[in-house]
């Protein structure tokens, strides 16, 4: 509990030390990106209007799987133990 507490710490003493200096670079007040433009946040929304739903669908999907998966093991697992004819 000490080690990540102490962890912790340090990472936002990290942070709060490095952030005047990503705020003042030398890009006067552009970003990495450079200059944003309507044109460019439009597409940049765009891209995330298309690919949040394509995220769920692909996630969802997963899941399914994975739910049809646990089912099967677990049908197995039931099988197995009521075939068991061991014991005295």
């Amino acid at each position: 509990m000490r080690r990540m507490l102490a962890a912790s710490a340090l990472a936002l003493t990290v942070l709060a030390a490095a952030a005047p200096a990503a705020l003042a670079g030398e890009l006067s007040g552009e970003g990495a990106y450079g200059e944003i433009t309507d044109a460019v946040v439009t597409k940049y929304f765009f891209f995330v209007i298309f690919l949040l739903p394509v995220f769920l669908l692909v996630m969802s999907l997963l899941q399914a799987k994975l739910e049809k998966r646990k089912e099967a093991r677990k049908a197995a697992a039931k099988n197995a133990a009521e075939r068991f004819d061991g014991g005295w």
